[in-house]
C-alpha cells in the first residue's frame, strides 16, 4: 500500500470518527439543553455548528484528494497506452471479448 492510499485511509477514518462523535455529542447536547435553559442551547447549537463545519472542511479535504488521485490514475493510465499502444489494444480486446461471452450466456 502506498502512501497516498493510507492517507486516504486514514482520512476516512478520522473522516467517520468524527462524524460519529458529533452525532453522539449533538444528542447529547440537545438532551442536556431540553432539560436547561435557552442559553445552554445556544451554546449547544454553537458546539454543533463548530463541529458540523470541521466534518464539512474534512469531507471537502478528502474530497479534494480523491479528485486528484482520480487525475494521477488517468494520467498514469494515459501514458501507459501511448508508451504501449498494442499491449493496451490487446487487453481492451480481451476485456471486450470476455464482457461479450459473460452477456451472452444469460
Amino acid at each position: 500500500m502506498d502512501a497516498t492510499t493510507t492517507s486516504d485511509t486514514n482520512s476516512r477514518e478520522r473522516l467517520a470518527q468524527s462524524l460519529k462523535h458529533m452525532v453522539d455529542e449533538a444528542d447529547h447536547l440537545l438532551a442536556k439543553a431540553e432539560r436547561t435553559g435557552s442559553e445552554q442551547f445556544l451554546a449547544a447549537r454553537e458546539k454543533f455548528e463548530t463541529q458540523l463545519h470541521h466534518a464539512k472542511d474534512e469531507l471537502r479535504r478528502l474530497e479534494l484528494s480523491a479528485i486528484d488521485n482520480a487525475k494521477r490514475a488517468a494520467r498514469a493510465t494515459d501514458h501507459a497506452v501511448h508508451e504501449h499502444p498494442y499491449a493496451a489494444m490487446g487487453i481492451a480486446a480481451g476485456a471486450g471479448l470476455l464482457i461479450g461471452m459473460l452477456i451472452t450466456r444469460r
